[in-house]
C-alpha cells in the first residue's frame, strides 16, 4: 500500500498544498490504492511535502510521478504525441516555476491572508517562541521569493505577472474539458491544484479576482474537483461579469 504524506485539508480545500494535491490527483488518475497521513516538511528527506512510501521513500512531486509511472507501468500522458508532451511539460514549468510564486504571495505576503491561514501552521509551537517562529518562517519565505525574482516586484506587478500566466492557461485550455483534450493528463493535476488553491473563497486577493474573470478556468476547476474530490464541498464560484 502506498502512503502519501501531506498537510491535510484546510483553507476550503481538500488539501492545503498544491503539490500534495498534484500527487494525490495523479494517484487517483492511475487508479492506485493509497492511504494518506499528515506530516511536516521536516519529516521528508527533501524537507518538503509531498513524499510517499511505496516500498521506498520518494520525495518531490515530479520525482514521485516518475517513480509511480515506472514502478506501476502507467503513462499519465498516454495518447499525447511528442509535441503535446513537450507542451504539457512547458505548461507545468510555467505553473510551478512562475505562477505558483504569485499564488504563494497571496497566501504568505498579504498580512490578512497570512494571519488567517499560514500563521496557524505554528499554533503548536510553545507560546514563548511562537511569534518568533512565525516571523522567522515568514522572513524565509519572503527571502525565497526575492531570490526567485518575483519578490522584487510591487504587489501590483506581481498581480500583473500572475494574470499573464492565468491568461496563457485560459488560452491554452480554451473550451476543451482538459488542458490537452478530452482526457486529463499529468499536467492537469498541478493546473487544477494551483488554480483551486488560488480560487478558494477562504482567501481574497487581487489575483483571485482576476482568476475569476476567466470563465473557462473556473469551470475547469469545478470539473476537476467534481471528478477527483466528489466528496469535497467545493463552493461553486461566481464568474465576474
Amino acid at each position: 500500500m502506498i502512503t502519501l504524506y501531506g498537510f491535510g485539508p484546510g483553507f476550503g480545500l481538500p488539501e492545503i498544498s498544491p503539490y500534495v494535491t498534484k500527487t494525490e490527483v495523479q494517484l487517483k488518475m492511475m487508479g492506485l490504492h493509497y492511504v494518506k497521513q499528515q506530516a511536516m516538511p521536516d519529516n521528508s528527506p527533501k524537507g518538503q511535502l509531498p513524499f510517499i512510501d511505496d516500498g521506498e521513500v520518494v520525495a518531490d512531486s515530479t520525482f514521485i510521478r516518475r517513480h509511480l509511472e515506472r514502478k506501476h507501468d502507467f503513462d499519465l500522458d498516454a495518447g499525447l504525441d511528442e509535441r503535446q508532451r513537450a507542451e504539457a511539460w512547458a505548461i507545468e514549468r510555467m505553473i510551478e516555476n512562475h505562477f505558483n510564486w504569485a499564488f504563494t504571495y497571496t497566501r504568505w505576503m498579504m498580512p490578512e491572508n497570512f494571519a488567517k491561514g499560514p500563521a496557524h501552521f505554528f499554533d503548536g509551537a510553545p507560546e514563548t517562541v511562537r511569534d518568533a517562529v512565525r516571523e522567522d518562517v515568514l522572513r524565509r519565505v519572503g527571502e525565497s521569493m526575492r531570490i526567485g525574482g518575483l519578490g522584487r516586484h510591487t504587489p501590483q506587478e506581481i498581480t500583473e505577472l500572475g494574470t499573464r500566466s492565468l491568461s496563457a492557461l485560459s488560452m491554452l485550455l480554451g473550451w476543451k474539458p482538459y488542458l490537452m483534450g478530452d482526457k486529463p493528463c499529468g499536467t492537469d493535476a498541478i493546473a487544477f491544484a494551483s488554480l483551486a488553491g488560488l480560487m478558494t473563497s477562504f482567501f481574497d486577493s487581487p489575483l483571485r479576482a482576476r482568476a475569476l474573470e476567466f470563465a473557462n478556468l473556473v469551470t475547469y476547476v469545478d470539473r476537476m474537483m467534481a471528478r477527483y474530490y466528489p466528496e469535497h464541498e467545493w463552493q461553486q464560484l461566481q464568474v465576474a461579469a
